[in-house]
């Protein structure tokens, strides 16, 4: 086997290093380093106007890199056309032949490859197998269900065998309903696959669900790569912490250190125990504390030693099953806290007014050097 062979077998399927857009003096996205590895899910999680776009277009080949180097298998591309690149894009609005038919739709790439009427045949057939449409060929766009054009948009890349899948927030244009069933067909479809699929959206939902890694990705930057779970329960910013998730977030300095553990008095009064490194008694410190973290009980029934604890008046009852919240208060500080509401008998009767007693233990809490992460946004 030659050497560039084996390199291209070792070689992450995508990898951009130093990756810099600019447009005139303004940076759109700003000395990116990043792999993918063959065969994952790779989603990139951002706020509209943080540069994920505009990333994804030189991943295509639609925007040329001002610095920076982009490789697919160990290939440097820069200098390849978009319709040379082995990369298919899926846009948010589909973009299917409304005048073909589904057959026809998929097999476009292929007719434009010069591909043999047979192979065609044969290679749509399966394709349409593997996304669970088998003989849906014949069909008219106009007859699919939302989710239906959204597997043969994705089917008519994938018959092309590329190396990567770019997907620009396919799911946009569904319904909530939709969208949540098309969030696991996604993933179970890349599996199939196996094709290395770059997914961007500014839902992180999407990301958390399907994604091996995500990149959340803020004025151009990544603020933090990692897996799902990393980046909910080990965020590296405070962008992170308020961007991924719901999070209760305080503000205060840091007033005491033992270990991990530092004890935080908020600007509302309120004195916090929450995990964090590389922190110094007087830093000005975010501190952040999920919803489901945080446990519920009767006055009378107060546990006996908790790190964090706060007596409240519940305020409202955001019911949604499952996902119930209350908001309660805390007099004492004027500040409230989201709550999930544990679903048992015991607080199914809650009511607005009632008094509760809320904590939670040190670990479950994250604390951060302050910053104002939802400043200075780029547009894309």
């Amino acid at each position: 086997m030659s050497e560039h062979a084996d390199s291209e077998k070792t070689a992450p399927d995508l990898e951009c290093r130093a990756l810099t857009k600019t447009f005139a003096d303004f940076t759109a996205v700003d000395n990116i380093d990043f792999a993918v590895p063959k065969g994952s899910f790779f989603s990139i999680l951002g706020p509209s106007g943080c540069g994920k776009t505009t990333l994804l277009r030189m991943l295509a080949g639609f925007e040329q890199a001002t610095h920076g180097d982009i490789f697919i298998k160990g290939k440097r591309v820069n200098d390849i056309a978009p319709n040379r690149r082995p990369v298919n894009m899926v846009f948010q609005h589909l973009a299917l032949f409304p005048t073909m038919t589904v057959a026809e739709n998929i097999g476009y790439g292929l007719r434009r490859r010069k591909t043999s009427k047979p192979e065609i045949e044969r290679k749509v057939d399966e394709v349409l197998a593997r996304v669970g449409l088998s003989g849906s060929g014949p069909k008219q766009i106009s007859q699919l269900s939302g989710g239906q054009k959204q597997r043969i948009a994705i089917a008519r890349c994938l018959v092309l065998n590329p190396d990567v899948l770019l997907l620009d927030e396919p799911l946009g244009a569904l319904d909530l309903k939709l969208r949540e069933q098309m969030k696991v067909e996604l993933k179970h479809l890349q599996q199939e696959f196996g094709t290395t699929f770059v997914y961007i959206t500014h839902d992180q939902s999407e990301a958390l669900v399907m994604s091996d890694q995500v990149a959340v990705m803020n004025n151009g930057r990544f603020e933090q790569l990692g897996t799902p779970q990393a980046l909910y329960y080990s965020p590296a910013t405070t962008f992170v912490a308020r961007f991924v998730g719901e999070n209760n977030h305080r503000e205060g300095r840091i007033t005491d250190i033992n270990g991990d553990t530092v004890t935080v008095q908020s600007d509302s009064g309120e004195s916090f125990r929450a995990t964090g490194k590389n922190l110094r008694i007087g830093d000005a410190a975010d501190v952040f504390v999920r919803p489901e973290a945080i446990s519920i009980a009767f006055p009378d029934k107060v546990p006996a030693s908790v790190d964090n604890g706060f007596d409240v008046a519940v305020k409202e009852i955001l019911f949604d099953g499952s996902r119930s919240q209350l908001v309660v208060g805390n007099p004492s500080a004027q500040s409230v806290f989201s709550v999930q509401l544990p679903q048992t008998e015991t607080f199914r009767h809650v009511r607005p007014g009632d008094r509760l007693f809320v904590h939670w233990q040190a670990g479950v809490s994250r604390c951060l050097l302050h910053s104002n992460p939802l400043s200075g946004r780029r547009q894309q």
